[in-house]
This record gives C-alpha cells, sequence and structure tokens, in this order.
C-alpha cells in the first residue's frame, strides 16, 4: 500500500465527518474507480490496435456461417 495525502479546507472535512461520511474511504473509494478507468481505457486501446490489423469479413460470411451451422444439426 502506499499512502497519498490531500489538503481540504477544514470545513469540507468537517461537514463531511459530520455527515458521517468516512472521508478517507470515499478518497479511496473514488481512486480506485479511477485507476479502474484508466486500465479499461488502456484495454480497449489495446484491443483498437489489434483489431486495425483484421481485415473485414466478407459480405455474407455471417449468414453463410449461421445456415451452416443450423444444417449440421
Amino acid at each position: 500500500m502506499s499512502v497519498v495525502s490531500v489538503r481540504v479546507d477544514k470545513r469540507v472535512k468537517k461537514l463531511l465527518e459530520k455527515a458521517g461520511v468516512n472521508v478517507s474511504a470515499e478518497v479511496r473509494r473514488h481512486l480506485e474507480e479511477l485507476a479502474w478507468r484508466v486500465e479499461l481505457e488502456e484495454a480497449l486501446q489495446r484491443m483498437e490496435r489489434l483489431l486495425a490489423d483484421v481485415p473485414p469479413a466478407e459480405k455474407g460470411f455471417s449468414a453463410k456461417t449461421v445456415r451452416e451451422d443450423r444444417e449440421s444439426h
């Protein structure tokens, strides 16, 4: 684990604590969600780069393969 310090106005912290908000937990949750979004975006970019090299399927490919599959049963 790493430690991250954040400075906020005392009024903000007191208001949130008075409302029952666990400030540390909320900051942690937000940063974890942000990290997940960054990972997701990076994965999508990798997939887009991989798919850029794949040629499109020939016209009628889907219908042909579905028909073949249905006829094989």
